[in-house]
């Protein structure tokens, strides 16, 4: 039985990835700054208060663990954004420490918008510099930052990029591709059913892979609303 550890478990992303590793079996510690209301229970689930700023609980938290997962996020701010490559310094000590070695965090697809288009003119000369370089200018730059300390580690690591992320009611029948998905949508069930997938095989070690979702399409407006200005990941 494979044990993980969820860093951002409490997110909406985080709660699926955590309920789909507990159906299929797994031991999992969902790390969480709110342990007391946290929305899972199960026989094979600890919940464990910390917060990726503290070393100490990050280091508690990985271990005795086989993989680590993170879908660490915030909205969008025009603030400087740290979590990603503060909090990604402090988990990889902890997995240096306890000799952890599997390691699967989420991106973005637009953290690197010259991998390929994902939408038209519009899209891609208005929205997304808009999204990117205006909305989100402090999330990305910290997310580009943390991409960078994972690839030059020394870790098995999987970065994993999604696109525009909605709900869906269940995981879809999603594609995954190395670097790059034309795709502009990527379902919370689907990211989090690709993370599983990508931490079990070791195929898929030391790559940035893209998800896309194809079968469901959400409005772009109301995506953008949602994702830019309520938590993230």
């Amino acid at each position: 039985m494979k044990k993980i550890v969820v860093f951002g478990a409490n997110g909406p992303t985080g709660r699926l990835l955590v309920r789909q590793a507990l159906d299929r079996g797994y031991n999992v510690t969902a790390v969480t700054r709110h342990p007391a209301g946290y929305p899972i229970q199960a026989e094979n689930l600890r919940v464990l208060g910390g917060d990726v700023y503290d070393p100490a609980s990050v280091e508690q938290a990985v271990a005795g663990q086989e993989a680590v997962l993170s879908v660490l996020g915030v909205p969008f701010s025009r603030k400087p954004v740290k979590v990603y490559s503060e909090g990604m310094a402090n988990i990889m000590q902890a997995m240096q420490k306890w000799g952890v070695r599997r390691l699967v965090c989420v991106t973005s697809s637009a953290t690197d918008t010259q991998a390929g288009p994902h939408g038209g003119f519009l899209f891609e000369k208005v929205l997304q510099p808009f999204v990117v370089e205006v909305l989100g200018k402090t999330l990305y730059q910290d997310m580009r930052k943390m991409e960078a300390m994972v690839q030059t580690s020394d870790l098995e690591w999987t970065i994993v990029r999604p696109s525009g992320l909605f709900e869906t009611g269940e995981v879809t029948s999603y594609k995954v591709a190395e670097n790059y998905l034309s795709s502009k949508f990527t379902s919370r069930a689907d990211l989090a059913a690709s993370m599983l997938q990508f931490s079990a095989d070791n195929r898929y070690s030391r790559k940035i892979m893209a998800v896309g979702t194809y079968a469901v399409r959400p409005s772009f407006i109301s995506l953008l609303w949602r994702e830019g200005f309520a938590k993230k990941a």
